[in-house]
């Protein structure tokens, strides 16, 4: 398989690159966050306070520079049942529900502090290749088809001439951002576009939808708004509470770590460099801690934007504190700007890292690889777009693991010879662990074998307690029969396994570091018993 679903410079980066794709990246920010903040039922104000204090946070103080992190759709759709149920459990009108996702932020920076504090996110590694390129692939289709939410006014399909508009403007949104890398590399691509197409929207007086009009069509007013200020959640402190965050937070804390520490690999890949999960898991935490106590709805990395960072050549942590800046900047000062920007410049945007993060070497491996890897990517692209990316990964990781469980079962082998004294030797090749021990155990022949029987496992490890319940199955058959058997060449750890499993298991161990035992000292070994 390919490294990576996209070619991305391996250049370190400059102060300047930084600075025009963080710019970049607010201005992508505020659409998605806006969005996000109606799905999860809360104020457009607490999506854009989320995305500031996420991309700060783990910008600052997270594992992987030039991963941007906000208000995520994932997490979003967990947060409108919080939300509505939560509005039920305090009086009418009081938003009571809001109050309550603060609270569980609070809970789920705690965990997932705890998650970076006890190394849990080395278990990243355990996710497969073809998880990944599902994951990515998932990904890019939930993206592209949140963005065809805003090709509707007042829940409706625009038709007609505005329609036709704002396809164009799309369109040539994207044809800006494959020709100005081509005339000059270093230039931001995707800042240019979106200015040019705001001019020309401006200067022809094309009408088409903007991010004020967006807004407004949700039920909202504005982008405009105050510094988030300190306020500890107003829900009673009583079991009752506890009891109803607690599912949340796990849920929540779930679906951000995995969605960071997927997008950080990702990332990892792409930039050639290597970030840190754990830490990245503590800063992840910090910034949900905080988002419960300023007012934010939370989040955890945002792949999309992650590579519009990148790809316009975002690589320090500087590029996150741009961004994360220029979102409050926008806030306070400059919303009548940003609320005048087309939405078709920021939709085109969307669709270019669509294109971008999609792993298109999925067509080139159909015909290389396993089946059963094609059909993990699968099924974990159809699980992230129907359902949410943790199910997708779990699911994927799972069904890796029984398929490599089969796939290994199958490869115990075992080789029989009788030597010039009668004795049967059983060179066993292949993992021995729960699923193979049926094979395993159909190998042997007690009924016909001599009464001393060698098992050599030089070629073979003993994995877990069902392997040493199926030795101990075979001694009982042997004993019963009134033969020996004697196990041989165990590496040290099996050996160890063994012995402390020797309750249960009563199985002659022959030590042989040299992994040769010779027939005479063989005989003397039985004669000393």
């Amino acid at each position: 398989m390919e490294s990576s679903p996209i070619l991305i410079s391996p250049s370190k980066g400059s102060v300047q690159n930084d600075i025009f794709s963080g710019i970049t990246v607010a201005l992508a920010l505020v659409p998605e966050a806006v969005a996000f903040a109606f799905v999860a039922g809360v104020s457009p104000l607490v999506g854009l306070y989320g995305a500031f204090i996420m991309s700060l946070i783990t910008s600052l103080f997270g594992g992987r520079p030039g991963m941007i992190s906000g208000a995520t759709g994932a997490m979003a759709v967990v947060m409108v049942s919080l939300v509505s149920e939560g509005n039920l459990m305090g009086p009418v009108g009081g938003n009571a529900g809001l109050q309550y996702l603060f609270f569980t932020l609070l809970a789920v920076g705690i965990l997932q502090i705890l998650a970076g504090v006890f190394k849990l996110g080395k278990f990243i590694r355990l996710v497969p290749r073809p998880v990944m390129m599902g994951f990515v692939n998932g990904l890019a289709l939930v993206i592209f088809l949140s963005q065809l939410n805003m090709f509707k006014a007042g829940g409706e399909w625009i038709q007609g001439s505005s329609l036709w508009l704002m396809l164009g403007l799309v369109a040539l949104t994207l044809f800006l951002l494959f020709v100005i890398p081509k005339i000059h590399k270093k230039a931001p691509g995707a800042l240019i576009a979106i200015i040019i197409v705001s001019l020309l929207v401006f200067f022809v007086g094309l009408d088409t939808a903007t991010v004020l009009s967006f807004i407004q069509h949700n039920g909202g007013e504005g982008i405009k708004g105050t510094l988030p200020y300190f306020a500890f959640p107003q829900v009673p402190l009583n079991i009752e509470t506890l009891t109803f965050i607690l599912p949340y937070a796990l849920i929540l804390t779930a679906i951000g770590l995995i969605e960071s520490l997927m997008t950080l690999n990702l990332i990892d890949e792409l930039t050639k460099t290597r970030g840190h999960g754990n830490r990245e898991c503590m800063a992840q935490g910090a910034a949900n801690f905080l988002n419960g106590i300023f007012g934010g709805m939370g989040g955890c990395a945002m792949i999309g934007q992650s590579i519009i960072n990148i790809t316009t050549g975002g690589r320090g942590r500087l590029s996150g504190v741009v961004a994360s800046l220029t979102l409050l900047f926008f806030i306070l000062f400059a919303s009548p700007y940003i609320e005048a920007v087309p939405i078709s410049a920021l939709v085109g945007v969307m669709f270019f890292v669509v294109i971008k993060t999609f792993a298109w070497s999925t067509f080139n491996i159909i015909n290389k690889v396993p089946k059963w890897d094609i059909a993990v990517i699968l099924i974990v692209t159809v699980l992230t777009v129907v359902f949410d990316l943790a199910i997708a990964v779990i699911a994927g990781v799972v069904i890796s693991a029984l398929i490599f469980s089969w796939e290994n079962a199958l490869r115990i082998r075992a080789r029989k010879s009788v030597d010039e004294h009668g004795i049967a030797h059983y060179e066993i090749y292949g993992p021995l662990f729960f699923a193979s021990t049926t094979l395993f155990l159909s190998k042997f022949n007690p009924e016909e074998d001599p009464l001393e029987v060698i098992i050599d496992f030089k070629e073979s490890r003993i994995m877990d307690l069902s392997a040493i319940e199926a030795i101990n199955k075979i001694a009982e058959t042997y004993g019963q029969l009134g033969k020996n058997i004697h196990l041989r060449h165990l590496s040290k750890d099996c050996t160890r396994l063994i012995k402390k499993a020797e309750k249960i298991c009563d199985v002659n161990v022959l030590e042989d570091p040299d992994y040769f035992v010779s027939v005479d000292g063989y005989r003397t070994y039985q004669k000393s018993k």
